[in-house]
């Protein structure tokens, strides 16, 4: 297995952001590069998964975990998986500082701690696959990239995560391209905090966390200022890599969604405006339709089958998006209460932004914390 690093980490040339042709030299294989940093609020019923996943990675010589003060056992779990993975580390956050994000202050942490020349940031839901640290950074060799992030496969389970997460995926392909995002002479800038590779020294060059403090949406945030600073990014499907079980309760993912989605979606009423036009009024037309075939020919069955047939119009609509984004096709038949979830969180979203304030994991932050992550 052969690990890769760069001799330097100059940026891209500013003016038209011109791709390179000439790829950064490789060293010789070393097995010390990778610091893996995970933030840990309450986390109790993934946190051993995830330290487990990543322990089995030998280009992982070093895990942080940044227990964020946690109410619940997750710091005793990972006091106990010291005993058997000595390259485990337990740090503990202190009081938030004024105009941090909890999660920001908690990386931020663990990357001033960590001692690799890569820094792994990933969530305590993750569980990664032996190859996804190798492949993250065999990708990086490869596209000449000094962030690497991968969007990792979505494990879902009940009805409500069947229904929404697919839809907003689809909507956030639609949003942030993985040809846009990965094109240096675009400015369209993402990546997913659940798998972020970054190099440490980059990291430190662009200010890390401390320059966005406050930006809820820390994984953009961190992506743009990269992007901007000329760095190339490498985005993509993190499937056979690393997977995500992001919400295990209805509760959570409304909370959640409805945290993340408005800034996703633009942040601007506009632009909430048209992704709730897209989502709920073709199926609110569907109902309209029906109702006005039974105003004209007052026959119930056929005020049914006008419905259902514009109801199957939005479903091949929608298996087209599942496809093309790599879920299962069978999912489509949660599609149409997708679309009214997706309607609904995002204007819960909208709503949350208007009052000033989010809630997060027993914390407030003011709007102008006004972009959002896991």
């Amino acid at each position: 297995m052969f690990i890769y690093a760069y001799d330097n980490a100059e940026p891209l040339p500013r003016e038209g952001h011109e791709k390179s042709t000439t790829p950064m030299s490789v060293s010789s294989p070393n097995p010390t590069q990778v610091s893996a940093i995970v933030p840990a609020r309450n986390e109790e019923a993934v946190i051993a998964a995830c330290i487990t996943s990543l322990a089995a990675q030998p280009e992982i010589t070093e895990i942080l975990v940044v227990n964020d003060q946690s109410k619940d056992r997750t710091a005793e779990i990972v006091r106990q998986l010291m005993q058997t993975h000595p390259q485990l580390r337990l740090l503990e956050t202190k009081e938030l500082p004024p105009g941090w994000v909890g999660k920001n202050n908690a990386v931020w942490l663990g990357a001033r701690e960590a001692r690799g020349e890569w820094l792994l940031f990933t969530d305590a839901d993750a569980v990664h696959e032996r190859s996804s640290a190798a492949e993250a950074l065999a990708t990086a060799a490869r596209e000449n990239a000094m962030m690497v992030s991968f969007s990792p496969e979505q494990v879902m389970e009940k009805w409500y995560e069947k229904s929404l997460i697919p839809y907003v995926y689809c909507r956030l392909a639609h949003r942030f391209s993985y040809s846009d995002v990965n094109d240096p002479g675009k400015s369209t800038a993402a990546a997913n905090g659940q798998f972020l590779l970054i190099r440490k020294e980059v990291y430190e060059a662009v200010g890390g966390h401390a320059s966005i403090a406050d930006e809820v949406l820390e994984d953009v945030a961190l992506a743009k200022r990269v992007k901007e600073a000329g760095y190339r990014l490498w985005f993509g499907s993190g499937k056979g890599f690393v997977s995500v079980r992001m919400y295990r309760s209805f509760r959570s993912m409304w909370q959640g969604w409805r945290k993340n989605l408005y800034p996703l979606m633009g942040g601007t009423p506009e632009a909430a405006g048209r992704e709730f036009v897209r989502s709920f009024v073709p199926v609110y037309a569907a109902l309209i339709a029906g109702i006005t075939a039974w105003g004209f020919m007052q026959s119930v069955p056929t005020a049914i089958g006008v419905f259902a047939a514009s109801l199957v119009v939005i479903l091949i609509i929608d298996d087209g998006e599942l496809k093309k984004n790599q879920f299962r096709t069978r999912l489509v038949w949660y599609s149409i209460l997708g679309r009214l979830l997706y309607a609904g969180v995002l204007l819960a979203s909208y709503r949350s932004y208007r009052r000033g304030r989010l809630a997060w994991k027993g914390r407030e932050y003011p709007v102008g914390t006004h972009r959002a992550s896991k």
